[in-house]
């Protein structure tokens, strides 16, 4: 494992949840002491957590006819000041500032605003302050919403350029089997070129949160492309940080691929907020996927589609439909229709801000 210097844990429903549905609050001080201990080391923390909807339900009864979405809605709303609270008083008692960040998906759609959470976060690391992450789940309906804090997690991650992305659950990682079988061993080790491992993974979803192990690997996996180190890890067991840095303790590791910048970061989780779609050529698709860095450029582009302005996120696919990558446009979509094909024009997608798929 590399040295940590920047890392990112996210702390996960059923880690600090007890089966009965209520907080557990002495799961947390352990937590926070151990990420206090982490920071007198010299490595900065940023959480992301969850938890909120499980105090909620510690502070409020709610009618059970009420509707389901409003219901989490309000213990979203009553119990994210209780978490937080409960996290300030517990930071407070080793010395130690917390700021809360309530997010939607909607926060990383702007590059602009995307940058500006940026340097808002990387201002409070820079002051010693502990930002506490969550999603902002009062406003974030269906499509707005996160898979779960996993993708939140990943997210951020590759946001601050952090170093190291840590996914604390209740298994201890990533198993060749159900967790619950006696012969389903830990796979210790992810490099990038490990086989397809989603048939083993096992769909089901946690009891108090929404995700589920297929999305830790799935974020697991692009943050280790972006040359992020990934830890799941079981956050249910004592000392488990300290244990990392020792590595006394068991959890999987994802082989970091090359550091990407942060544009390329920024783009490489755009899937979902694309506001256009351009073919290209086989030409095109030719160049993009050599060793050349290049850029795309209008004569290559087939077709758009999508109402889109310029610095937008925009996918890109061959004619045959297949995903190529995705990028930031230098157009919008009625400019952008007036140079398709032609020669000699700026590039429709700078290098820069061009991120590929893998295409073996």
């Amino acid at each position: 494992m590399l040295p940590i210097h920047l890392t990112i844990i996210k702390i996960g429903s059923n880690v600090i949840t007890s089966d009965s549905g209520q907080p557990d609050e002495i799961r947390m001080k352990h937590l926070v002491d151990q990420v206090s201990n982490l920071k007198e080391k010299g490595v900065k923390v940023l959480l992301v957590s969850s938890g909120a909807v499980a105090f909620g339900r510690k502070e409020i009864v709610l009618q059970e006819k009420l509707n389901p979405v409003l219901k989490k809605q309000i213990w979203a709303s009553v119990g994210q000041i209780a978490l937080i609270r409960k996290y300030n008083d517990l930071f407070a008692q080793n010395g130690h500032q917390v700021a809360q960040i309530l997010v939607t998906k909607e926060d990383f759609r702007d590059r602009k605003h995307y940058l500006n959470m940026r340097n808002c976060i990387l201002g409070l690391l820079s002051q010693g302050i502990v930002p506490i992450l969550n999603e902002n789940d009062t406003v974030a309906i269906t499509e707005l919403m996160f898979t779960d804090n996993d993708e939140l997690a990943s997210l951020t991650a590759a946001m601050v350029n952090a170093d190291t992305l840590m996914l604390m659950t209740n298994v201890d990682g990533i198993y060749d089997g159900p967790p619950s079988d006696p012969a389903s061993k830990l796979i210790p080790i992810i490099g990038n070129k490990l086989p397809e491992l989603k048939s083993v993974i096992s769909p089901t979803k946690s009891s108090f949160g929404r995700g589920g192990m297929l999305t830790k690997l799935t974020m697991a996996r692009k943050s280790a492309d972006l040359g992020i180190q990934v830890i799941i890890t079981n956050g249910k067991k004592d000392h488990i940080l300290q244990g990392i840095l020792e590595n006394k303790v068991t959890y999987s590791y994802f082989e970091p691929k090359p550091f990407k910048q942060n544009q390329k970061k920024w783009l490489a989780h755009g899937e979902q907020y694309y506001k256009g779609e351009v073919v290209i050529n086989e030409g095109a698709k030719s160049a993009l996927t050599s060793e050349k860095i290049i850029s795309l450029l209008p004569v290559g582009i087939v077709s758009t589609s999508g109402e889109f302005s310029k610095g937008d996120i925009i996918r890109i696919i061959d004619e045959k439909g297949e995903k190529i990558g995705l990028g930031k446009s230098e157009y919008n979509s009625t400019t952008a229709s007036q140079v398709l094909g032609l020669k000699n024009q700026k590039p429709f997608i700078h290098y820069d801000y061009l991120y590929l798929f893998h295409h073996d």
